[in-house]
């Protein structure tokens, strides 16, 4: 059951909408800019998780840079945002890199080969790029194989092992990027796996990329323990940048996805057809697979009515969950479900013409609500020709 509470009018927004809390959106990035006080680490927001460009006059405040996954990325953190922008792909394009140097400050490729084939174009940009290597430490501390980027196989990062003569050459940074929603003990194990796998080549190099995956403002997260790590480390390698680049812990329950009950229909047992999505508006609902929480809603049989919740698509499996409730759910009825600000507005699509939800913010002293965009068929049809 989610006891949740929330303060400021759900009707006053769009449905759907995603409505992220500057109150709450401040009080992680409080505790972000203090583990890097504390830490001397040096944190970024990681644009494939939390990309709200309206808000980064907010974050800024706190963080130093953006890391991008590609060429639309780097600009976006550029732009809108300022500071440091780094990037890593798994594997450039001649077209991209030319794009992407005029953006970035760190790069990191993930092969040796990607170095030597973008170096010289790299080593003639106008602008100084600091340039660096993703690794593979070979640890894996995460349960879903989905997200492990140290599985057997894994395209991402390179083996030790694979690490010939010269190739580190004109490098300045390694990065690994092993953790998802994890705390700092997987950060500690796959620290200690890193030193004994790459300790060899940190005399050469000028910064470390930690990577993402830290969940950092989760209440049970043990800041004192990534604080003692980082500081630890720094200390063995006291000529070392040390980067976070953290997407979901910006953005860990600071927003919801206030949707509207469209219709209810029974076929062995009651189901509530909503105007929201799990495929279009909430893909990690059948990806990672999770159960999102919603504001007065319950596990099955905990409460006295029992819905099945269904998006509006035509996919059979566009289905949310089963949830109780104390009353009947009616048509017109609103629902909020939580901790809907990150990894959902960067993932959406329009899959059926379905449109995107509104995006919205809540006044951090006031409480009212501001609708930041609203989408329709323009941003539909423009995704194709």
């Amino acid at each position: 059951m989610n006891d949740h509470r929330i303060d400021f009018d759900i009707h006053a927004c769009p449905s759907p909408a995603y409505v992220v809390d500057d109150a709450l959106l401040k009080r992680n990035l409080e505790r972000l800019g203090q583990v890097q006080k504390d830490s001397g680490a040096k944190i970024l927001l990681a644009l494939k998780g939390f990309a709200l460009w309206d808000s980064f006059p907010l974050v800024r405040q706190y963080l130093v840079g953006t890391t991008a996954s590609g060429q639309d990325e780097a600009r976006l953190g550029a732009e809108t945002f300022g500071g440091e922008v780094h990037v890593y792909s798994p594997a450039f394009t001649e077209a991209e890199m030319t794009e992407v140097l005029r953006y970035a400050d760190h790069l990191s490729f993930n092969s040796p080969g990607q170095w030597r084939r973008h170096r010289d174009t790299v080593t003639a940009a106008p602008r100084r790029i600091s340039c660096g290597l993703r690794v593979n430490p070979e640890h894996s501390t995460g349960a879903v194989a989905l997200y492990d980027p140290c599985a057997a196989g894994s395209r991402l990062g390179t083996r030790a092992r694979d690490i010939g003569p010269n190739d580190l050459d004109g490098l300045e940074g390694l990065h690994f990027h092993t953790l998802c929603e994890q705390n700092s003990d997987a950060l500690e194990e796959t620290l200690a796996a890193f030193e004994m796998r790459f300790g060899q080549y940190l005399s050469e190099m000028r910064w470390v990329n930690f990577g993402g995956g830290h969940h950092i403002t989760r209440d049970d997260y043990d800041v004192a323990r990534l604080v003692r790590v980082i500081r630890d480390f720094r200390a063995r390698y006291p000529h070392l940048e040390v980067y976070l680049e953290p997407g979901e812990a910006i953005a860990l329950n600071t927003g919801y996805l206030v949707a509207t009950v469209l219709d209810i229909v029974d076929n062995n047992g009651s189901i509530a057809i909503l105007d929201t999505s799990a495929t279009a508006h909430m893909p990690d609902v059948l990806e990672m697979p999770y159960r999102p929480e919603i504001i007065g809603g319950a596990l099955p049989g905990d409460k006295a009515h029992t819905y099945r919740l269904g998006g509006m698509t035509c996919l059979a499996g566009d289905v949310i969950g089963d949830y109780a409730f104390d009353a009947p759910l009616e048509v017109g009825d609103r629902l909020v479900f939580t901790d809907m600000a990150h990894y959902t507005m960067v993932k959406t699509t329009t899959f059926n013409g379905i449109r995107l939800p509104s995006i919205c913010r809540v006044d951090e002293t006031s409480r009212e609500i501001r609708t930041v965009r609203t989408f329709g068929y323009i941003d539909y049809m423009q995704r194709l020709s």
